[in-house]
């Protein structure tokens, strides 16, 4: 083997490595262990309405409360990465701004293990500003993907980054989890235990991928600029550029109505079996235990590393968007199937199924992407659009969720609005899939 081939796969590694490191705090701070906790500490039985918490004089719905911080904490990074990619792209240290949101995230978890009972701006708060620093550092992160990787090997690197995450924070929870089957000292300790854990383990791989990527790449931004107002501009360019290439356009569109759904799924999950889904313990119906739902969630996490290598080859096979087609399609049966599924036995099951697309899609959305987009050396800005669309689309899925379950009462009545966002992501699938990889000459000088 050349030494040129193995610092490739060095590469690729170290990069594949920060998923590894950051899906931690997706899997322990927004799938499972706070929501989890935070639910249990803010709902009090003898109350009137036991599931309702104040937010600074503001009388909600705790769930419904959690949807709104996330969706705040995205609306506010989808603003800020332009501005952000655009100061990275003219200096070419997207590394240094990488770093910088992986201590905020990271220090924000750490932070949480003094989230206490009747601490719930503390902890709404902390939990905005590790969600910040999440998608901040994944601007960057996934920037480099077209960097480090032809584009016959994006499908291959992308699947990979995912599958270390899974693994990596598949880890961790399952070292959470002890702490929480089999608590010590106080009852909140195991939670906020593992909460400090997420932010170390964060910090530490992390390490790994600063040490190995490439500290800069050479930018093609010459002029000078406003720093503030440079990002928008370079968003309103790639949007004219990606206005040129139809099959990329309407592939964003299919992206951006389907990730209103799955990252919902993602975020709410949680939420959903916490509240919603019910077992049968001495004859009587009870909510899930928190160890029920970390075990589901495991489920889900060990089953999506084979289902992201699975669709990388069969986009290898029948093409990335036929797979998405099928993919998104799978989504919204499994909407239909969650609307009427009442038992933890029947939420294994769907569990089983969300695991095989979950890492598909998430791993392929982002290859398929790479793969359709121009070359250009401003990856940055291009990612920053992708992820702007993301996060917009987060925004509106985690709104809806909240609202609709704080209007109705009723979270069952939010999945139906998640059937909706997946209908339409397929349709526009199916209208890229039609269109041919080309330029639109027509407008060249639009």
């Amino acid at each position: 083997m050349q030494q040129s081939e193995k610092q490739t796969k060095k590469v690729y590694r170290g990069w594949s490595m920060y998923d590894w490191a950051n899906s931690a705090y997706n899997l322990v701070i927004t799938s499972t262990i706070f929501p989890i906790y935070y639910l249990a500490i803010t709902t009090n039985s003898s109350a009137s309405h036991p599931d309702h918490v104040s937010f600074f004089g503001w009388e909600i719905v705790n769930s419904a409360l959690l949807s709104y911080a996330l969706a705040a904490a995205y609306l506010i990074i989808a603003f800020l990465s332009p501005i952000l990619s655009s100061i990275a792209d003219y200096k070419g240290n997207k590394k240094n701004f990488m770093k910088f949101f992986t201590y905020l995230g990271a220090w924000a978890c750490c932070g949480l293990f003094f989230f206490y009972p009747g601490k719930v701006e503390y902890g709404i708060i902390l939990s905005i500003f590790a969600a910040i620093g999440y998608c901040g550092s994944l601007v960057f992160y996934n920037a480099y993907l077209p960097e480090i990787a032809p584009a016959a090997q994006q499908d291959k690197v992308s699947a990979q980054g995912f599958a270390y995450g899974y693994v990596g924070s598949v880890l961790l929870q399952i070292i959470c989890f002890a702490f929480v089957r089999y608590p010590f000292m106080d009852s909140t300790f195991a939670a906020r235990l593992s909460f400090l854990l997420v932010g170390i383990w964060w910090i530490a791989f992390a390490q790994i991928t600063f040490r190995i990527l490439p500290k800069n790449v050479n930018s093609s931004i010459k002029e000078k600029r406003n720093w503030l107002s440079g990002g928008f501009k370079e968003l309103k360019k790639v949007a004219t550029q990606i206005s040129r290439f139809p099959k990329l356009k309407i592939y964003l569109l299919a992206f951006f109505f389907y990730s209103m759904g799955v990252q919902t799924v993602m975020l709410a999950a949680a939420q959903f079996g916490s509240k919603e889904i019910k077992k049968k313990v001495d004859g009587k119906w009870v909510n899930m235990e928190a160890a029920d739902l970390i075990l589901t969630i495991l489920l889900i996490q060990l089953v999506a590393i084979i289902g992201a290598f699975l669709m990388a080859k069969a986009a290898k096979k029948f093409g990335n968007i036929r797979v998405l087609i099928f993919t998104v399609f799978i989504w919204i049966l499994i909407c239909a199937a969650a609307i009427h599924t009442y038992t933890i036995y029947q939420f294994y099951a769907l569990a089983i199924v969300v695991g095989v697309v979950m890492g598909g899609i998430q791993s392929l959305s982002r290859s398929t992407y790479s793969k359709l987009m121009p070359e250009t050396k401003d990856t940055t800005s291009f990612f920053s659009f992708y992820d702007v669309t993301e996060k917009i689309a987060i925004v509106i899925g985690m709104f809806t969720f909240g609202f609709l379950e704080n209007l109705t009462g009723d979270m069952r009545n939010s999945i139906l609005a998640l059937a909706v966002f997946f209908i339409l992501g397929l349709a526009f699938l199916f209208l890229a899939e039609q269109r041919k990889t080309e330029y639109d000459k027509s407008k060249i000088n639009n």
